[in-house]
């Protein structure tokens, strides 16, 4: 199959991998950027993986548009011909549902006919991809979750949603990483950051990886919370 693409400005080119979502098109996209790693193009000077799109900006000034892209179909020939699948870590994200901090968690589970305990249940279940990160920095566009819970927008946005809230909007769920408006039915919260800025690495996860959910107390909450205060928490991860 021949490398789809179209120019994005002067300064950019955005390479198409599907038509539709799916884990074999983000796998596609991950592979893509390792090799763009393992085999760097001098010129480019950033790339941004998308559900089904890599869009790659250069520097016309060190590459032409032309002597870009044969390099690029070069790679993409490299993918074709078949290779090693990345390697996929699943981040863990201790999560604190219901309270003050889970306001919508009833009625989710009201929604859907289902008990709090099962929702979380459900929810904690899964290893959710992060296809592509966005919206705010740190914001992580998840897939996988259980069509059992699914929950339609709020009718009304909340002004303020606070950094860490974990929440769910029709077949998907995710974590606001900073405070903002919004309209997602807030479940929980989570005592890490997603985004922080004075961090060596500002954005804590990843597109192409995992992420799950895992339920704890108040108390372990409140514990975490100090301990990513002082600078001491490190987020767990395992290899996939």
């Amino acid at each position: 199959m021949k490398l789809t693409y179209h120019p994005l400005g002067d300064t950019g080119i955005q390479l198409v991998f599907g038509q539709t979502i799916s884990e074999e098109t983000n796998q596609k996209i991950r592979i893509f950027t390792e090799l763009l790693k393992a085999e760097p193009i001098e010129g480019i000077i950033e790339w941004i993986p998308a559900y089904t799109t890599l869009s790659i900006f250069y520097r016309p000034d060190k590459i032409r548009y032309q002597a870009l892209l044969e390099k690029l179909e070069r790679l993409y020939e490299n993918i074709q011909g078949g290779v090693a699948e990345a390697a996929s870590l699943v981040y863990e994200i201790p999560t604190y549902y219901g309270g003050e901090t889970g306001p919508d968690l009833n009625f989710v589970a009201n929604h859907n006919g289902l008990s709090e305990e099962d929702v979380i249940r459900i929810h904690s279940s899964q290893d959710y991809l992060i296809y592509m990160m966005g919206f705010v920095p740190g914001f992580p566009y998840l897939g996988g979750m259980p069509e059992e819970i699914a929950t339609p927008r709020l009718e009304e946005p909340r002004s303020k949603i606070a950094a860490g809230s974990v929440g769910i909007a029709g077949s998907q769920t995710g974590v606001y990483p900073l405070e903002t408006p919004g309209g997602w039915q807030i479940i929980g919260q989570t005592p890490v950051k997603l985004y922080d800025p004075e961090r060596e690495q500002p954005i804590l996860l990843t597109s192409g990886h995992y992420l799950r959910f895992v339920p704890i107390s108040k108390k372990e909450y409140d514990d975490i919370a100090e301990a990513v205060r002082l600078g001491e928490y490190k987020i767990i991860s395992k290899e996939k």
